[in-house]
Order: C-alpha cells, then sequence, then structure tokens
C-alpha cells in the first residue's frame, strides 16, 4: 500500500508545475462545454486529437478494451418521478413562479417516453458506438487486416448488451476477416461489472483510499439551493412533504445533464445560471470520486483480465482484441487504479478533487483502450493507452517514446499493485 501511494506522490510531483494551470482553468472548461458540465451524463465528444506515430518498425497487432455503454435514459426512474410529484404538488399549492410554471407544462409534455425507457439504450448510443469502432478500425487496420478472433463481452445490462453489439456490428463491417463472439455471461461480471458479480465468484481486495470529505456535506455547502428554487417557487414548503430541496434539485440536475442523449428539443438549457452549473457539476464530479473512483481497487480482477489475455494475444497471436462493455462506476474506478492521466491522485482535500479526476472523461460510450505494437526487430512489446480515443499517460512509468511504454514495465507495476491489495480469503 505505501509502495503504490509512494508511486502516486512522485506522479504528483511530476505533474506539480501544471497544477497551477489546473487550479485555475477546470472550472472554465466546464464553464464553455455545457457537455462536459453534464459530466458523466453527456454524451460521447469525438474531439480526440491525432495520434501519435509510433517508434520506428513498431506495428499495432492487439487492442484490448474496456467500454462505458452509450447514450440512454436516465438510469433511474427516480429522476423523472419524483420531479412529476414535487411539480403536481407546486401546481396544487399554486406556488410557481413564471419559469416554474414554464418548467411543469415542458415536462408533462417530455415526461412519459423517458420514464418509460428508463435506462434503455437511445438511438444515439448506438450510434456512438458504432463509429467508435469505424474509427478505431481505420486507426488500427494492421490489427484486423489478417482477420483472426476476437471476444466482446457486456454486462448483464441491456444497454451494455446493445452497446457490445453495434460495436461488433460495426466492426465486422469494418473489418469483415475478423471473427467475433459476443457473450453476457453473468460468470464475467466478476471481471465487467465486480460490484454486480454473484456472490459464489465475488472478490473483495484488502485497501482503502482517503475519504477527504463526507458527500453529504460536500454537496450541502456547493449547493445554491435558494438560487436555483427560487427561480421557479413562490413558496418551497410543499417540498419538505414530497421529495426534499435535496433530492429535487438533484434530480433536477440529471434531468438537465442527461436529456440531450434522447431529445431533440432544448428546453431545459436556462434553468441553471453558469455559476449554478459549474458548482452542479463539481458535486456530481465529486458523487463520482467519492462513491466510484474510491473503490478503485474493486478492478483489479479487471485489470488482471486485461493482462492475461493481451499476453495470450502476444503469445499466440490469434487474438486481436478483447471488448468489454460496462457501466460508469467501472470506468471511474478503473481510471484512477491505472493513474491514467495522473487521475489516481489522492487528493487531501475535497475541493481539490476536480485538478485530478473529472467526471466529463467518462460521458456516455468512454472507452479505455490500450494498444499493442510489436516490431520484428525488437523483442519489446510497447503500448499505449487512449481514453475517448485520445492518447494518455501513465505517469507512474517511464515512456519509451512518446505516449510508448513497454508492455513489462506496466506488467511490473500491476503486479506490485496486486501484491499491496491481494485478495482478501472469505
Amino acid at each position: 500500500m505505501k509502495k503504490i501511494r509512494w508511486i502516486l506522490a512522485v506522479a504528483f510531483l511530476c505533474a506539480a508545475p501544471l497544477l497551477g494551470a489546473q487550479t485555475y482553468n477546470v472550472d472554465e472548461i466546464v464553464r464553455a462545454d455545457r457537455n462536459k458540465a453534464a459530466g458523466c451524463e453527456g454524451p460521447y465528444r469525438f474531439d480526440a486529437a491525432p495520434l501519435t506515430p509510433s517508434p520506428k518498425g513498431y506495428k499495432p497487432f492487439y487492442i484490448s478494451h474496456y467500454g462505458r455503454h452509450g447514450s440512454r435514459y436516465a438510469w433511474n426512474s427516480n429522476t423523472y418521478i419524483h420531479l412529476k410529484q414535487a411539480l403536481d404538488a407546486a401546481a396544487k399549492a399554486n406556488a410557481f413562479t413564471p419559469r416554474g410554471e414554464q418548467l411543469y407544462k415542458d415536462f408533462l409534455d417530455f415526461y412519459e417516453i423517458p420514464l418509460i425507457n428508463t435506462g434503455d439504450l437511445t438511438d444515439l448510443g448506438w450510434q456512438q458506438h458504432a463509429e467508435i469502432a469505424r474509427i478505431m478500425c481505420e486507426s488500427f487496420p494492421e490489427v484486423f487486416k489478417k482477420g483472426g478472433d476476437v471476444q466482446a463481452r457486456a454486462s448483464t445490462s441491456q444497454r451494455a448488451i446493445v452497446s457490445m453489439n453495434a460495436f461488433t456490428v460495426s466492426l465486422q463491417k469494418h473489418a469483415p476477416k475478423v471473427n467475433v463472439v459476443n457473450n453476457s455471461l453473468h460468470t464475467n461480471m466478476v471481471v465487467i461489472n465486480a460490484a454486480s458479480a454473484p456472490k459464489a465468484i465475488a472478490r473483495q481486495y484488502a485497501g482503502d483510499m482517503l475519504v477527504p470529505e463526507q458527500f453529504n456535506d460536500f454537496r450541502a455547502r456547493k449547493t445554491d439551493y435558494d438560487g436555483i428554487l427560487n427561480n421557479l417557487f413562490t413558496d418551497r414548503s410543499f417540498l419538505k412533504e414530497t421529495v426534499g430541496e435535496t433530492d429535487f434539485v438533484h434530480d433536477l440536475y440529471f434531468l438537465w445533464a442527461g436529456y440531450r442523449n434522447y431529445c431533440d428539443k432544448l428546453w431545459l438549457e436556462d434553468i441553471f445560471t453558469p455559476d449554478q452549473m459549474v458548482a452542479l457539476w463539481e458535486i456530481e464530479n465529486y458523487s463520482c470520486y467519492f462513491h466510484h473512483a474510491r473503490q478503485r481497487y474493486t478492478q483489479i480482477s479487471l485489470l488482471m483480465d486485461m493482462i492475461a489475455c493481451a499476453d495470450e494475444a502476444i503469445a499466440n497471436g490469434q487474438f486481436k482484441g478483447h471488448f468489454r462493455f460496462g457501466h460508469d462506476t467501472v470506468f471511474n474506478a478503473l481510471c484512477p487504479l491505472l493513474n491514467v492521466d495522473g487521475c489516481g491522485y489522492e487528493a487531501a482535500s475535497a475541493d481539490e478533487v476536480k485538478y485530478w479526476f473529472q467526471s466529463y472523461k467518462t460521458p456516455m460510450a468512454a472507452t479505455l483502450q490500450l494498444v499493442l505494437y510489436r516490431s520484428k526487430k525488437n523483442p519489446d512489446i510497447l503500448f499505449k493507452v487512449l481514453r475517448n480515443g485520445n492518447e494518455s499517460t501513465l505517469p507512474q512509468l517511464k515512456p519509451v517514446q512518446g505516449p510508448y511504454y513497454r508492455w513489462a514495465d506496466f506488467k511490473a507495476w500491476a503486479d506490485a499493485l496486486m501484491q499491496a491489495h491481494p485478495l482478501v480469503a472469505e
């Protein structure tokens, strides 16, 4: 445990010259991009920078992938039910401001179809994964041009299964020589979504993370309840008898953040001021850190699977890719576990978290890919990390060139991490 924290502390020191830029830029980045302010609820952004050429003589031969499901309706029906209950109560109490009255009218015209489809993948979600697969085939044609096997595994969630199908249909279209096998077995869940693994095969790893501040305390001091609610209601007493102020504002933010995944009409864009929007994103961001990123060691089984599958591909050359499809809870923990772009740093305060971990890097259809390279003249296997198509760093490792690292160095680092956080016996 101490060794891993020392590694991350070194990564922090290496990044320290950039900290000043981070501390005054993150809020402005969020303020300038509505989809980033939506955090994990925002749709995928196809804005990756051009890729860096590989070291001389090296060509890609294998891709390991974890992808979040694509755009969906709200994951929890309470996003719609709680708002309906509160707005109905406000109408009964005649407590609306003009903006609140318009919100109620628009909501009544809107909510039934999303409620029926709670949790389901949208058309946009299918399109995202199809396009991600197309770009992958176009970027790394050497991996698939001669055929070979591809394995795809999804969480047992419907939206993850449909996302996997969208991806592999597109992959088969753009790389017709590969043999693709899809599955969605409960026994895979220990790897794909460990928190939902059947009890008989669930695994627990030793180790815990720093808790800078309890989430409810952070949310309470960051939320502008008066500003948000007074814009909508002349009297807020009815909220105490229904869902409460905290849940109402929470659900309103998640409706605002996610409705663009399935609705073309823009009807909520003025519901928050820019300052309120940034603050609500920071609350959502800290929630992702507090509830997901802190649970990073639950993803050791996934890390082990990624290494074992890649080693098999290195040894026999038959597998060209292993593709896994799951959820933001996993993605938000896997990236800190690997310390992608330094996001594994343990912030000393809740206010500092946003400078290292940003939930907008886990949009709908978020992807993390390890692309492996080999050379006929050099025995070292190299790899690079792509997060949402962007080349990323692993600050705990020394790069060979640009974003390229030695696979052996990564395995040694992972082995040290797993030794520091062993499997806990029942």
